[in-house]
């Protein structure tokens, strides 16, 4: 377990780290962009239309921007994961070099101001929506300073431009709307297409866990063929066991010898349900009972199986409805059972059934044990998480899970407040009712 675990945690964070890195590549790019812009613009303005710039300081910020880029060359090819807070710090940076560009050239007068609006699309599609509003914050507060102090931008010196009240405040107003709209719909965007991610991932970890049940299923159906042959010659051998001399007049061997023959009809029987689940016996009729005929039946046979264990069963308003005796549902409760009875060696069980609508049944199994610690909690289900400390084991909970899938239900774990644990199998009663037929 531990190996799987510490190969697991770089597994899992090589995405991250790589996404991290290549965002900030993504911003890097972007500002060399900028400078090249910035510089270009400066150079046309001042040289090419002759109007007065302070170059000194402006070329001296973009100075300060090519230095930033190559520190942010160099942070990005540490081995390190580019973190949420540095991408909002280097979008920070690019905004105050902005807002000092502004100021040396006419502020909000300066028909570059809307660049503004270009930091907030990029940080709602690299940032997590914390950060987001920290650069809106910036951005905002950058646009609304400049209204008030900027050296001015005099375009011809016999006319000094000046801008009234109202236009900058329309200005303003403008400018929100506009970032309020960049933000919240590319936030929304970047939900759906992660949400669209994770149930892509979801789907397709549903199949390699169907694939890997098909084979497991295979597996199971041909030892369950190879096991008939050992089972019907021992039944036999055990009968003739049963009517020799020897046996017959010592009572305690007989006694054994029955228990054993006992023992024998169990295995078949589990046998026989390993193949009717894989669909070897598809051409007989299904067998048809009532809810609580089934849970009974259910509570009954496990209590046959395990009679040092108590078992008390609970059932709360079952409707009286015909239904499908599922073999798989009850290899997935006498599962549960089984492992409640490992976790509470000696103490009794409970098997709780209800229905808390007209549309579910809801099976729970509850414990006295050490109940489930946060790692089982997190990765409940998943194959080879066993808690008995064994490589390999934990496929019981992850085939039950996916058979409380395939029956559109699920498979819930918790732990009880008063010690313990709950595992509640929650099934539509739709795929549990006989289907009648279409005329």
């Amino acid at each position: 377990m531990t190996d799987t675990t510490t190969l697991a945690a770089p597994a899992a964070e090589a995405p991250e780290r790589r996404a991290g890195q290549a965002n900030l590549r993504q911003l890097i790019e972007l500002r060399w962009l900028a400078v090249g812009g910035q510089l270009a613009t400066v150079l046309v303005v001042h040289l090419g239309l002759s109007i007065a710039l302070p170059l000194v300081e402006m070329l001296t910020l973009l100075g300060v921007l090519v230095a930033f880029n190559l520190f942010s060359l160099w942070r990005n090819r540490l081995f390190s994961p580019v973190s949420q807070l540095e991408l909002c710090i280097a979008l920070l940076v690019d905004v105050a070099v902005l807002t000092g560009q502004l100021y040396l050239a006419g502020g909000s007068d300066n028909p570059f101001i809307y660049l503004y609006l270009l930091q907030v699309a990029v940080a709602s599609v690299l940032l997590r929506p914390g950060y987001l509003w920290a650069i809106v914050l910036s951005t905002v507060t950058g646009f609304v300073l400049l209204t008030q102090w900027h050296r001015p931008l005099v375009l011809d010196p016999t006319e000094p431009t000046t801008l009234s009240p109202n236009y900058l405040g329309g200005l303003l107003l403008c400018f929100l709307l506009n970032v309020g709209l960049l933000a919240v719909f590319l936030v929304r965007i970047n939900r759906n297409l992660r949400q669209r991610d994770a149930e892509l991932a979801a789907a397709q970890q549903r199949a390699a866990e169907q694939t890997h049940i098909v084979r497991m299923g295979l597996l199971a159906s041909g030892a369950a063929h190879e096991l008939g042959t050992p089972l019907a010659t021992l039944s036999v051998i055990l009968g003739d066991w049963a009517h020799m001399a020897p046996f017959a007049a010592e009572p305690e061997l007989r006694e054994e010898i029955e228990e054993m023959q006992r023992q024998i009809l169990r295995c078949k029987a589990i046998v026989t349900g390993i193949l009717m689940s894989a669909g070897e016996m598809r051409g007989e009729a299904p067998r048809l009972t009532t809810l609580q005929a089934f849970i009974d039946g259910l509570a009954d046979s496990w209590r046959e199986a395990h009679p040092q264990v108590q078992l008390v069963l609970i059932s709360e308003g079952l409707p009286d409805r015909q239904m499908i005796s599922d073999s798989a549902l009850q290899q997935v409760v006498a599962n549960l059972l089984d492992n409640a009875a490992e976790a509470a060696p000696g103490l009794p069980l409970v098997l709780q059934a209800s229905c808390p609508d007209e549309d579910h049944l809801c099976l729970s199994v509850l414990d006295r044990g050490p109940g489930f610690d946060a790692e089982r909690l997190a990765h409940f289900g998943e194959p080879y998480q066993s808690s008995k400390g064994q490589h390999g084991r934990g496929m019981g909970l992850f085939l039950s899970v996916n058979v409380a899938r395939t029956l559109g239900g699920r498979l819930e774990a918790r732990n009880l407040d008063d010690g313990g644990a709950e595992v509640t199998l929650t099934l539509p009663l739709a795929s549990l009712l006989p289907r009648t037929p279409h005329a």
